[in-house]
């Protein structure tokens, strides 16, 4: 391995990963859900891999106990359950396996032992890492959907309609993955499913702080008699001041995560891509390799 392939190895892996985290930093501008045509393409691949996963003779491994409802705070997406989810994991390892072996070769010095040995474990881990953005993206949209929801449920009560039917009038009428979780509230209540279990359903769908708040408070409504209106008017202000404080927060904490990987990541590649061209001028003058 010569000083200047290891010194270009690490400086392009350092610059693709540094600019990668800023690409993730950076909010999409419109406040809209980020990579949306990406998300549709990732899920048809999932599914590939899901179907070539379940063809396999190989043996899956086992689900872990809380998949299922990490595919549901996720939306389910393509309406994969936890046993396609854990073939198309499988092909994924398999596949990064492959890949692996044939980008070793190419891989200077021990480097390509990593590369070998990390594809299929980033390959069989590469679904939960989108799940997880998946599920993060679909909490957001549900914390700056619900308190206008609120408020617009609140008008709804307070005309005369049951909780169930506001319910469904405002999934049915509104967009969105909150919109989606009442209008499947209300659907359960009119198949006959009683409103406080179709309620607990919901909340482990959306397992979020303000969706736990809100299920309670109209359960101790729906018990003791508490008017509904003030109820979702108190809600609808506490879900924005948690909204605003949240917002806060983030923009507080995306300031020094920049500045981490522009130093840690950005700057050592450009260094290193320096030290590279150095390396090879003293190489093409006769002088001894820099030492690595």
């Amino acid at each position: 391995m010569t000083p200047v392939v290891a010194l270009a190895f690490l400086a392009g892996a350092l610059g693709a990963l540094g600019l990668a985290l800023l690409a993730s930093t950076v909010p999409r501008a419109g406040g809209g859900p980020r990579g949306h045509g990406s998300d549709l393409r990732l899920m048809r691949l999932l599914r590939l891999l899901a179907a070539a996963g379940a063809r396999l003779r190989t043996p899956l491994a086992a689900a872990p106990t809380d998949l299922e409802g990490r595919l549901a705070a996720a939306g389910r997406p393509g309406g994969l359950d936890a046993r396609e989810l854990m073939a198309a994991k499988t092909a994924a390892g398999l596949a990064g396996g492959g890949l692996g072996l044939a980008l070793s070769s190419g891989a200077p010095g021990r480097l390509g032992i990593l590369v070998l040995l990390g594809a299929p474990v980033a390959g069989f881990l590469a679904p939960d890492l989108w799940l997880a953005r998946l599920a993060a993206g679909r909490a957001r949209r549900v914390r700056r959907e619900l308190p206008l929801l609120l408020d617009l449920l609140r008008v709804q009560t307070q005309a005369g309609a049951s909780l169930p039917a506001a319910l469904g009038e405002l999934g049915e009428r509104a967009a969105g993955p909150l919109a989606a979780e009442w209008a499947a509230v209300a659907r359960e209540a009119a198949l006959g499913v009683p409103l406080g279990r179709a309620l607990r359903a919901m909340e482990s769908r959306l397992p979020l702080p303000e969706i736990r708040t809100l299920v309670a408070a109209l359960e101790r409504s729906r018990r003791h008699g508490v008017p509904l209106g003030d109820t979702l008017a108190a809600q609808a202000r506490e879900a924005r001041f948690a909204l605003a404080r949240r917002v806060r927060e983030e923009a507080a904490r995306a300031g020094p995560k920049i500045q981490l990987v522009v130093a840690l990541l950005l700057v050592p590649s450009v260094l290193l891509l320096v030290a590279a061209a150095l390396a090879a001028a003293l190489l093409r003058h006769g002088n001894t390799a820099l030492p690595i």
